[in-house]
């Protein structure tokens, strides 16, 4: 029998860094513990976002927790849900610098950074000391609910291009941006993070929103794992933005098979990030996803990722216009037909 991992090669390359497979670990809980992140390397993950840091998190050290809680409107839901356990050693500036110390002497794959906020602030002393502590790059996650109506658009967009110019400036590590799809313009958008100097673009943040508790009259936090479904409005803009920016793009968030990764990386994808299927299935699912890659590239005579890389984006397909109203239109009268 011919060992396909000899004869494909599942290699990419993402943030300037060469990956032995696409198939990256994202921000999750998981990402807490050492072991964990051995485990991931030993099933076959090629890289692993740690979980973030949240800008809240290094500002309430030294405050108190309900209060903060109580009289803060944009905090964000991972934070929120993360919270509660501040007195755990790997919360705060200290222990996640630790923490990437000991990730980086356990395993040989990239440790990427995570930083959860808005502001510049401390950001630039809390980067630099991420890079001393040895991540090999850095993820901006960027979660902002403006609720200031007289917020525009226009301000929401600077202030996510100053913090990636000022972070970019301070760290010589690559850095990504994980957006949220609810930009009026989301290639616009990437394109102004990619002329602002980011390395990669990840799309997309998941949008956590709030539940109400009848009983209690209380609004408490709802999260759910991802779905496949939701790959599809990732796929969308992958496709779209490649080979409009020079950033490399991640895609993120309903990634649950095989399959999922193949069409991430036909759409244009560098790398696909998985998070809640491992949560659903266990770490061990990654070796299950890279041999299942292995067995469909095989099948279908690719001879590497690379090959397939953005071979199905906008720029690459017969018919452009699927990606854009004539899509809609066909989506619906087919609906009709049915």
């Amino acid at each position: 029998m011919i060992d396909l991992s000899k004869t494909i090669d599942l290699s990419t390359t993402y943030l300037g860094l060469k990956l032995k497979n696409p198939l990256v670990v994202s921000s999750s809980p998981l990402c807490e513990d050492v072991g964990n992140i051995r485990r991931m390397e030993d099933s076959g993950a090629a890289a692993v976002v740690l979980h973030s840091l949240f800008e809240e998190q290094i500002e309430m050290e030294s405050m108190e927790l309900d209060r903060f809680m109580t009289e803060s409107s944009g905090i964000g839901a991972e934070a929120t849900t993360h919270f509660p356990e501040l007195t755990s050693p790997v919360r705060g500036m200290e222990g996640y610098l630790k923490h990437i110390e000991a990730c980086k002497s356990a395993v040989q794959i990239p440790v990427i950074a995570s930083l959860n906020g808005i502001s510049q602030g401390g950001w630039l002393d809390y980067a630099k000391k991420i890079q001393q502590a040895g991540a090999d790059a850095l993820e901006l996650n960027i979660y902002y609910i403006p609720v200031d109506a007289n917020v525009t658009g226009e301000q929401v967009e600077q202030r996510y291009i100053d913090l990636i110019r000022a972070i970019k400036n301070t760290v010589a590590i690559p850095v990504a941006v994980k957006l949220g799809p609810y930009f009026s313009s989301p290639a616009n958008m990437a394109k102004k993070c990619d002329a602002a100097g980011a390395d990669a673009i990840v799309l997309f943040n998941r949008f956590y929103q709030p539940d109400y508790d009848l009983e209690a009259l209380e609004v408490v936090p709802n999260l759910m794992l991802s779905t496949q479904y939701e790959l599809l409005l990732r796929l969308h803009w992958i496709a779209v933005l490649y080979g409009q920016v020079k950033a490399d793009l991640a895609l993120t968030g309903g990634v649950h098979a095989a399959t999922d990764v193949i069409k991430s990386m036909m759409a244009g994808a560098k790398v696909a990030m998985v998070a809640s299927a491992l949560l659903k299935r266990g770490i061990s699912y990654l070796d299950a996803l890279a041999t299942e890659l292995l067995v469909w590239m095989g099948e279908h005579e690719y001879d590497s990722i690379r090959q397939m890389q953005g071979s199905m984006s906008r720029n690459a397909v017969p018919q452009p216009a699927a990606f854009e109203r004539a899509n809609y239109m066909k989506v619906l009268s087919s609906y009709a037909m049915r």
